[in-house]
Formats: C-alpha cells, sequence, structure tokens
C-alpha cells in the first residue's frame, strides 16, 4: 500500500505561484508513474500532470502547459507540482496519485493510489 499526502495548497491572487508537494510512505515511489488531477466545484476530476518513472518523463495537459512543471526526488518519496501563472481557473482540489507501473496514463482510474486533496484557490 502506498499513502500520499499532499501540502502547499492556499489562496493566491491571479498571475502568482504555489508549489504543491506530495509524499508518499508504505512504499518507494521509485519506478511508479505519478500523476497530479484536479477537481473543481461541480466539475468532474481533470488530468493535469503526470510524470513516468524511473526515466521521469512529463506530460501535461494543454490547459497548463507552459505554466505548471512537475517533478520527481524518489531520495525523498516525493513529488511537486510548480504552478506558476495562477489563474482563477486553476482553482480546484488538487490531488496526487500513483499507480504501480511506470507509464503515465491520463484517466485517473489507472491509479491505485490517491492522496486526499489539497485546496487551491486564484482570486481576480
Amino acid at each position: 500500500q502506498v499513502q500520499l499526502v499532499e501540502s502547499g495548497g492556499g489562496v493566491v491572487q491571479a498571475g502568482g505561484s504555489l508549489r504543491l508537494s506530495c509524499v508518499a510512505s508504505g512504499r518507494t515511489l521509485k519506478y511508479k508513474a505519478m500523476a497530479w488531477f484536479r477537481q473543481a466545484a461541480g466539475k468532474e476530476r481533470e488530468f493535469v500532470a503526470a510524470i513516468s518513472g524511473s526515466i521521469g518523463s512529463p506530460r501535461y495537459a494543454d490547459s497548463v502547459k507552459g505554466r505548471f512543471t512537475i517533478s520527481r526526488d524518489d531520495g525523498k518519496n516525493t513529488v511537486y507540482l510548480q504552478m506558476n501563472g495562477l489563474k482563477p481557473d486553476d482553482s480546484a482540489v488538487y490531488s496526487c496519485a500513483a499507480r504501480d507501473f511506470g507509464d503515465v496514463v491520463l484517466r485517473p482510474s489507472a491509479y491505485a493510489y490517491r492522496g486526499q486533496g489539497t485546496q487551491v484557490t486564484v482570486s481576480s
């Protein structure tokens, strides 16, 4: 089993930045693909970014490409999401997820482990 705990959310003005962290316990994240998803009130969960196991190749949703950066530190069992140029539309609960395979998949159901999430609110 893998337990995931996110932190770093908060309230920020449009154009600002936040850095989310996701710390895993229970098992190593090494070789596992990791992803960030978000869910705004009244909307479905959507893919934000993911990073493959081992090589660490990133993939982004078009809506965040060029503004968000996903990274991982397997030594710290942690995945990060650096968010720059935040917009009000980015407001949502952000949660990280892990799957037992190294390849990136965009659908949430492919990830067996998911954290509780952290709220990000961007004011205009």
